[in-house]
């Protein structure tokens, strides 16, 4: 192949970018921003038009092409982030989203996932930063919201200093329930991080000396 039928190439390649990003950012709302974004190489689309992924300031958005025109967009707010992943190999990069299916509640529920393969490794690796960023800032937030829901499923006993944000979030069951099972929730909540040893510890001695 010739340079100029190369650069030709290349021109063809760019416009068909310009053209992705062009249809990635239709779909943001206002006030929304793209962050950053990684395409699938070509080596990796050989039946089908290239994958973008674009990370906003609100959510994750992948997008696939149809040979014959359109898109198909699937989003994942931040919110409902729970892990994502990055495998970098010799020719491109994989990125695996997994997120809560079920998002109106942050205990419980279901879990889905999306991967993208072949994505250009210094792109993916941007996305991927962007990805654990959020996951950071959204996992206190949502452990604050499983004790909310806890309290508003069982409701009654209070635990740390007024000024905690134990104390003005959490509370585990209610003062008739059975002692055995407000013991069990008790455990449940510290294996899933919820509350530290000690809140436990004193949560267990509060139903004990209750009996």
């Amino acid at each position: 192949m010739t340079t100029s039928d190369q650069v030709a190439e290349r021109t063809e390649i760019d416009a068909r970018l310009v053209r992705a990003l062009h249809e990635l950012k239709s779909l943001l709302v206002q006030g929304e921003s793209l962050d950053a974004y990684a395409v699938q190489r070509r080596l990796f689309a050989i039946v089908h038009r290239r994958a973008l992924v674009g990370a906003t300031s609100g959510r994750l958005i992948g997008m696939t092409r149809g040979l014959l025109g359109g898109f198909h967009p699937t989003t994942v707010r931040w919110q409902d982030l729970k892990e994502a992943r990055l495998s970098v190999g010799i020719f491109g990069a994989s990125l695996t989203i997994v997120f809560f299916a079920s998002p109106d509640l942050a205990i419980g529920g279901t879990t889905g996932s999306m991967t993208f393969t072949g994505l250009r490794k210094a792109e993916a690796e941007e996305v991927y930063r962007l990805c654990q960023a959020q996951d950071q800032a959204w996992r206190e937030k949502r452990r604050v919201r499983e004790l909310e829901e806890l309290r508003a499923k069982s409701g009654g006993i209070h635990l740390g200093s007024q000024g905690s944000p134990l104390a003005s979030t959490s509370s585990l069951v209610g003062e008739q329930e059975d002692p055995v099972a407000r013991l069990q929730r008790a455990k449940t909540m510290l294996e899933k991080g919820l509350i530290s040893d000690s809140e436990y510890e004193a949560l267990k001695a509060r139903i004990v000396n209750a009996l």
